[in-house]
């Protein structure tokens, strides 16, 4: 969640961090510090705030050196301050060091140190880290490499963490466990950072540190070893990511270009994947095991956030094409309840960032009890796509905003060519249904480039209900994640209170909210639910509710009643969550942006949750 970079080489390091740190701010922080070596001096400037914060604060002070480690934190142990800020120094103010992650048995550390004479100047799990590092190398009168490697040993917990030393200013010690590292590899420089964004800049070459591995970088060379001691040869990957990607193009938010990037981004996801003029359907990462699912007998999907209402949207699809019962768990619960797992049982699962902490623990677990794993994530090279035995990137591209849009259709349209294939191959969809829908799926980035025209409208309606304190979401069958996630949506980046409801339940309780004040909005598209959905509008009139539907381009019916409607294009039941969710995402946009909100960093969110 929070976020690394750290240079060392031949430029001055302020500048390269500071610039990366801003690239990172979609992950979320409270608070920024970098430190500098130069001269055999340590230099550590934090504050509270945004990275602007400290660059006004350090402005004027002393900025030089070519290696450098800076940091944004999103608090976990100590409030958000000055002193808990990253970086974080030894007792003698030598050693500097910068951590990802939760140390879970800092407390009894803490209370050894204590009692060694320690003095800890903050509330962080990461000061104690870093104490216990230096204990280490005094005790045992090794080098500081071995000292890191001794403490992670003993450590109990998540951490990515950059180490440097004032008097070896040349190196710069990295490690991970559960926490992303990558390092980039330029001509005698690195470049360390959360993900790539802070380095593409640079180098398109980078190394993915994996779990309990250990990186020195000591005067322009990189060595890798694990937790063990055995040397590792890094492997240099090319980044799949332009530099274009992660800048504006000229919209207000990274949001709002987001939501407008999906027809091409749908698009992206079934490049040279499907080809509907000739009925070919190809997801190269799922072939080993390809059989193990045609002959599953269930599949568990877990999720978080976005991606757990994609998961919600696939159960109907793979139960309705694949004839395969499906069970969909938050990540967050799946690990704490002792699950039911069987050998043989497929568990897929859906990240954006591939480094959600929740979803790595569930995928630790299954895997324990013999499921065979398959991933659905955008970041290549992350945790998840590492961890899993098959699965198939989303090819969405970065997404910067910290409310997901691109990624729940991009997670859609994957996990809709997987249940396409699957049904294929186990019989359950006739060829001839089969080459119907990827005829349709192949039209959605169109469809989803008409409905976006609805912007302007959508943005008029925003102005109605900027001021709203609550908002209801219904919708039936396929829609009904589609009203959870655009609940989700609202309540993430205008800070309104919102909830998605089943429009069937809304009598069972939601109604008693339902006056002339309350905004309901409707995913009314027509389908085999639409006489009902029809009943549960005229429900919410008679109570005076105001009724903003989303219907299908054509309905006579249901803009009679409502008090708003917002068209989108036909399409078949299953795929139109594609299209209906689009209005949903334009309108949280706009009325966060008329009630002043910070729409691509909302307040206490993060764009990828790294710690339980």
């Amino acid at each position: 969640m929070c976020g690394i970079v750290a240079y060392v080489g031949e430029r001055e390091a302020a500048p390269v961090i500071i610039k990366g740190l801003k690239r990172l701010e979609y992950r979320g922080y409270d608070s920024a510090g970098i430190a500098l070596a130069k001269n055999g001096e340590l230099n550590v400037y934090k504050k509270q705030g945004k990275v602007a914060d400290l660059e006004n604060f350090a402005a004027g002070e002393d900025l030089g050196g070519n290696i450098g480690i800076g940091h944004t934190r999103w608090a976990t142990h100590g409030e958000p301050n000055d002193v808990n800020a990253h970086p974080h120094t030894d007792s003698t103010s030598s050693l500097a060091m910068i951590h990802n992650g939760i140390i879970e048995n800092y407390d009894s550390l803490k209370k050894d140190l204590l009692g060694k004479g320690h003095i800890f100047k903050s509330e962080t799990d990461s000061e104690v880290f870093l104490h216990f590092i230096e204990d280490i190398r005094n005790r045992e009168g090794c080098s500081l490499v071995e000292a890191v490697r001794l403490a992670l040993s003993k450590v109990v917990g998540a951490y990515a963490i950059v180490l440097m030393d004032k008097d070896n200013p040349g190196q710069l010690i990295a490690a991970r466990k559960g926490s992303p590292l990558v390092i980039g590899v330029g001509e005698n420089e690195f470049f360390l950072a959360s993900d790539a964004t802070p380095i593409v800049e640079y180098t398109n070459e980078v190394v993915y540190l994996n779990d309990q591995e250990i990186a020195v970088i000591n005067d322009g060379e990189l060595n890798i070893r694990n937790i063990e001691d055995i040397p590792l040869t890094p492997y240099i990957q090319t980044l799949d990511m332009e530099l274009e990607a992660i800048e504006k193009g000229g919209f207000e938010h990274f949001m709002l270009k987001e939501i407008f990037e999906q027809p091409k981004s749908i698009a992206d996801c079934m490049r040279g994947r499907l080809k509907a003029e000739t009925g070919h359907l190809v997801l190269g990462g799922i072939r080993e095991y390809a059989h193990k699912l045609d002959k599953a007998e269930r599949i568990i999907i877990v999720a978080c956030g976005t991606s757990w209402h994609a998961g919600l949207v696939a159960e109907y699809i793979f139960e309705d094409w694949c004839r395969i019962p499906v069970e969909v768990e938050y990540a967050s619960e799946f690990r704490y309840r002792n699950p039911i797992i069987n050998e043989g049982d497929i568990v897929i699962a859906i990240s954006q960032s591939g480094e959600t902490a929740d979803t790595l623990a569930a995928i630790e677990l299954a895997k324990s009890k013999g499921a065979i794993i398959f991933g659905v994530c955008n970041v290549v090279g992350s945790s998840i796509a590492r961890l899993t035995h098959e699965g198939a990137y989303t090819h969405a591209g970065p997404e910067i905003g910290v409310a997901s849009t691109k990624a729940f259709t991009a997670q859609l349209t994957v996990l809709g060519m997987m249940a396409l294939k699957l049904g294929l191959r186990r019989g359950t969809l006739k060829e001839s249904k089969f080459h119907e829908l990827l005829v349709e799926l192949e039209s959605i980035p169109a469809k989803v480039e008409k409905a976006l025209k609805s912007d302007s409208l959508i943005k008029k309606i925003s102005e109605k209900f900027k001021d709203s304190k609550n908002f209801l979401y219904l919708g039936r069958g396929y829609n009904f994640p589609v009203a959870l996630e655009g609940a989700l949506k609202l309540k993430e980046i205008s800070y309104i209170h919102a909830e998605g409801y089943p429009a069937a339940e809304m009598k069972h309780g939601p109604i008693a909210l339902i006056d002339e004040e309350m905004p309901v909005v409707f995913i009314a598209t027509q389908d085999s639910s639409y006489e009902k959905i029809v009943s549960n509008i005229q429900e919410v009139k008679a109570r005076k509710g105001k009724v903003i539907a989303i219907v299908t381009e054509g309905d006579e019916i249901i803009p009679q009643m409502a008090d708003y409607t917002i068209e989108v294009p036909a399409t078949t039941e299953e795929l139109m969550p594609l299209v209906s969710v689009i209005p949903l995402q334009l309108l949280s946009y706009h009325i966060a942006v008329m009630r002043d909100c910070n729409v691509d960093q909302p307040r206490n969110l993060a764009k990828s949750v790294t710690v339980e």
